[in-house]
């Protein structure tokens, strides 16, 4: 980014970010820095006007700790997410128990078509991040109008944050060619995400199938609509992350291990269960592919099927792509959920669900109540 803005100083460079970055007003980022040193906007999402998912500590929070905002230099607490870096001060740790996040991982950028221009959309599961560079993740790009969305939902961000939007000049804007197709491609954000999976995923029938790659599931409304299709006979195949590894942290294994068990034992024997077989990375993507009569349909983006992704307290961002044949985007999506499911080639990329079950009912509590009160990072 600081190479483009210096060899083109007149682009439009606009970033817009999650403030753990900063650990929450904690540190000041180098990187930021250098970007704002060569005229590139950052901007810091206000997570402040964001719904709290987590109520039972934020109610508090906000009625005795946000008045004292956050300062650089206090630095007698290490930084949890670097602890060769500055620390930071208590009032930075009070702001993350707030656990709510900028979660979309979006790039909107203007590409030139010979003498006309087009707006290309990146939308991923992947944080560009050197932690998770070892982690699994998909991505979809899109060449057409779908950017006019994506434009007016990042807007939204800056503005809602006190920052200034910068708009596309006219000139660009009169360049820029879009051309019609038989793919349908739609925008979701927040719980439209939800609302969108669950129509599809309902719409599912006797013979259908239905193959997802997901970093966390635990969100009722959908463990309830795949445990309803597999009532209808839809074949399920869940390809999952054992919740075992967070950035050199052992996890113990919520929610997923717990969803899986509940999926397999009401299951009437459509849905199967494989774990990726991670050593230390992440099984990172959020990715889900349907095939029925229709054709096909697939939703891929930063969302976790979880309450807190999908219940429009972190800020998301998915797209659904339907089609009547199978698409270039979606055969590769299906190339990558087989290779990981049947370990082609004699590489171990998924493991039986045994590996991984637990069954312990506390677990399951702990689960269910972790995701209603929304008291966890997922």
């Amino acid at each position: 980014l600081i190479e483009k803005k210096e060899e083109n100083p007149e682009v439009i460079i606009q970033v817009i970010t999650d403030p753990i970055n900063e650990f929450y007003g904690g540190i000041e980022f180098d990187q930021f820095v250098r970007m704002e040193e060569v005229g590139i906007e950052v901007i810091i999402t206000d997570l402040k006007k964001l719904p709290d998912s987590n109520p039972l500590y934020s109610s508090f929070w906000r009625t005795f700790f946000q008045w004292f905002g956050t300062s650089y230099g206090a630095d007698w607490l290490p930084n949890p997410l670097d602890f060769d870096s500055e620390g930071v001060g208590l009032r930075s740790y009070f702001k993350s128990l707030n656990f709510k996040a900028n979660h979309r991982k979006v790039v909107l950028a203007d590409t030139s078509a010979g003498d006309k221009k087009k707006f290309s959309v990146l939308v991923t599961s992947a944080n560009p991040h050197d932690g998770s560079s070892a982690h699994s993740n998909s991505a979809v790009k899109i060449d057409d109008f779908i950017w006019q969305d994506l434009l007016e939902s990042e807007k939204a961000v800056i503005e809602f944050s006190g920052e200034e939007f910068i708009e596309p000049p006219e000139e660009l804007l009169e360049l820029i060619e879009d051309e019609s197709g038989e793919v349908g491609v739609q925008l979701l954000t927040e719980m439209a995400i939800r609302d969108v999976l669950l129509e599809s995923i309902n719409a599912l029938e006797e013979g259908d199938s239905l193959e997802m790659a997901m970093f966390y599931l635990s969100d009722r409304k959908v463990v309830k609509a795949l445990k309803k299709a597999d009532g209808r006979g839809v074949e399920i195949r869940l390809l999952l992350d054992a919740s075992k590894d967070a950035f050199g942290r052992e996890k113990n294994g919520m929610p997923n291990r717990q969803v899986a068990s509940e999926l397999l034992k009401n299951t009437n024997g459509n849905t199967e269960i494989r774990w990726c077989d991670t050593h230390g990375e992440q099984c990172h993507s959020k990715m889900t592919l349907m095939k029925s009569d229709n054709g096909y349909e697939m939703m891929i983006g930063s969302a976790n099927l979880t309450k807190r992704n999908l219940g429009n307290f972190n800020l998301e961002t998915n797209v659904m792509i339907s089609s009547e044949n199978e698409i270039s985007a979606i055969e590769d999506a299906y190339d990558f959920f087989e290779k990981t499911w049947d370990n082609e080639a004699g590489e171990f990329y998924s493991i039986d669900y045994e590996f991984y079950a637990d069954e312990s009912w506390l677990m399951k509590m702990r689960y269910r109540l972790k995701e209603y009160w929304g008291v966890s990072r997922w």
